[in-house]
């Protein structure tokens, strides 16, 4: 479907969304929101997609953070209630998929566009990306999951850091904290995210769907994880695909998954 602020293509079971308000510096705002939630209802429900990523347009940011001007007018009630449609619609939309997203990361990722980032199941960045939480210089906090899922990520003294400075993060510095998984050079970005989950998608769909609720599980610190794995491995003994890479590998061949 058509969008007014986002460029959406499918390239060989991979889903590319590209938020695309470069003039704004691809900040979100309520339009955005609400689009982003309807392309991540297509993910979930459109079998040819098999994966996902995210990125800005332009060179200069991914997202650089929520579009400012909608906020001046909100009250306490009002505020409560952005961050809460934010949550449901689309980050934890995106946190719980069961097909992989990633963020590929091109230039500003600050505020909400580092919490849209964070919320992927993992990042890629360019060399001039710079990441930041620094909502304290307008007297607030996170409210699309920062404070939860940077501390997750890089640990609670440097989130604690990062938060209450407001100070940004280059791509380097990111990916040796942890919040980053590459960094690439600004002309390879999407090239080595298609790489990497085209890799993935050569995997069988149903273990990729297991890894990422339980990784999901263990990073919010959820009980009974190890019994909740041990269910989950049985579960995936009933499927057809592991019926395929155990002959695979037995045949000394590549498995063919179907995803049953």
């Amino acid at each position: 479907m058509p969008y007014d602020t986002l460029l959406t293509e499918l390239d060989n079971g991979i889903y590319i969304i590209t938020i695309n308000r470069p003039d704004k510096l691809n900040a979100l705002n309520k339009t955005v929101i609400e689009e982003l939630s309807a392309a991540l209802d297509e993910i979930y429900q459109n079998p040819e997609i098999k994966t996902a990523i995210i990125t800005g347009a332009g060179p200069k940011a991914f997202v650089a953070g929520a579009d400012i001007s909608e906020f001046i007018s909100l009250e306490q009630d009002a505020g409560k209630a952005l961050a809460q449609k934010g949550q449901e619609l689309v980050f934890s939309k995106i946190e719980n998929a069961p097909k992989p997203i990633i963020a590929a990361v091109n230039g500003f990722a600050l505020g909400g566009g580092c919490e849209l980032a964070m919320a992927c199941h993992f990042r890629l960045a360019s060399e001039n990306a710079k990441f930041g939480q620094p909502e304290v210089n307008l007297g607030l906090i996170p409210g699309y999951g920062g404070t939860q899922r940077l501390t997750q990520l890089i640990g609670k003294g440097k989130a604690m850091e990062l938060m209450m400075t407001g100070q940004m993060i280059g791509a380097e510095e990111a990916k040796q904290l942890g919040l980053v998984n590459h960094v690439t050079g600004t002309d390879t970005l999407l090239q080595q995210s298609k790489a990497i989950l085209a890799t993935i998608m050569s995997k069988a769909p149903l273990a990729i769907e297991k890894i990422i609720s339980l990784t999901n599980s263990a990073a919010r610190g959820e009980d009974n994880g190890l019994q909740k794995e041990v269910e989950a491995f049985g579960e995936l003994f009933g499927t057809r695909d592991v019926k395929e890479g155990v002959t695979a590998f037995l045949e000394k061949r590549k498995a063919r998954f179907t995803g049953q």
